[in-house]
């Protein structure tokens, strides 16, 4: 019974842990679209709430660097979460923001269903994944990978028709010049996500490399959180040469950067990186289709956003793909299963 028990945790609690990241997520980029909105540089955003992020891990770090039983931190771990941070802070984030800033949560939501496909991918390509034409798991891996694909391209090329216009008409008095400037950088903010999509997968299979080597969550979360601060507030100064974007003016980017450190910075990556420990990267990606009802829910509801047929359209696209890619890995590992288990019960002596 006890067994049993610690079985059902042990699968329900990644589950359960994954599902809160992903509503987090979406909250957060609704609070950081709305301050953007009021004129928040999607730079300085990333760079204060990973730096309050940074902060919040301090005393969590201390102790596990004061251990005694501690894994050795070599020259060789330190590089790869400097490669960390920069990938999945400096360059992830800026370029999320940036390109939700551009389009809306909606839309950075569905491409990230993109992600469990360029993991499948990058999985092949270094080898971690096998691929053989021959089998159907394969081929429907490999197809679900170029309708994922499709899907993105449908979502950042055609919109369409508006959807739920008596909704929208009542929250757009106020924001038609902002949704029509949104438009016109639609393609390029779909772009941006894209990027970060395959920046997320590049990271998801580094982080748990390196977790695997390194298999202390809070000191790696720690290193790879302060690296990623200081990269970006480099490339910000270089960037943003009007020194007032610095100054947070509004209640909104108070509370948005809050919430992104205490949540984003502190709770969502500690909990991904001991997901991606446990369960690996694919398990980790498989959760992102859930966040494009949340997304499309919390836009129209907060952010007055206009939903249209393409991004509709292009998000049951990107599922379906996913989750033949999804299908496909799932059936693989049961059959590597049911090999293991039928060698382990064949006699080493044959009568």
């Amino acid at each position: 019974m006890g067994g049993a028990i610690k079985s059902f945790i042990e699968k329900a609690l990644p589950f359960a842990a994954m599902v809160m990241v992903e509503c987090g997520e979406v909250g957060m980029i609704t609070l950081g679209k709305a301050a953007m909105n009021d004129g928040l540089s999607s730079f300085v955003y990333v760079v204060y709430y990973n730096a309050l992020g940074s902060i919040i891990l301090l005393p969590g770090f201390i102790l596990h660097i004061c251990r005694n039983n501690r894994p050795p931190l070599t020259l060789s771990i330190l590089c790869k979460l400097f490669g960390l941070g920069f990938l999945g802070i400096c360059l992830l984030q800026v370029s999320a923001y940036t390109g939700i800033n551009y389009s809306s949560p909606t839309l950075a939501a569905a491409l990230g269903n993109l992600i469990p496909a360029f993991t499948f991918l990058l999985a092949v390509i270094f080898r971690l994944e096998k691929f053989d034409v021959n089998k159907p798991t394969s081929r429907a891996k490999a197809l679900g990978t170029i309708v994922a694909i499709t899907g993105a391209f449908v979502m950042t090329f055609y919109q369409g028709p508006t959807l739920f216009k008596t909704i929208i008409n009542h929250h757009n008095n106020s924001n038609e010049n902002l949704l029509s400037s949104q438009k016109s950088k639609w393609i390029l903010g779909g772009f941006l996500i894209a990027i970060t999509s395959l920046c997320s997968s590049s990271w998801n299979v580094f982080q748990t490399a390196t977790v695997k080597e390194f298999p202390d969550e809070v000191i790696v979360v720690f290193l790879f959180c302060c690296f990623g601060t200081i990269q970006t507030a480099f490339f910000t100064v270089i960037l943003e040469r009007n020194t007032d974007v610095w100054i947070l003016d509004t209640r909104t980017e108070f509370v948005s950067i809050v919430f992104a450190a205490v949540f984003g910075a502190a709770i969502r990556s500690s909990v991904i990186t001991w997901c991606l420990n446990k369960k690996g990267p694919v398990y980790v990606s498989m959760f992102k289709p859930i966040s494009v009802v949340i997304a499309v829910i919390m836009g129209i509801m907060f952010l007055g956003d206009v939903l249209h047929l393409g991004s509709v359209i292009g998000a049951v696209i990107i599922g379906i793909g996913v989750y033949m890619v999804l299908w496909g890995q799932s059936k693989e590992q049961k059959m590597v299963k049911d090999n293991e288990s039928l060698t382990e019960n064949t006699p080493l002596l044959q009568p």
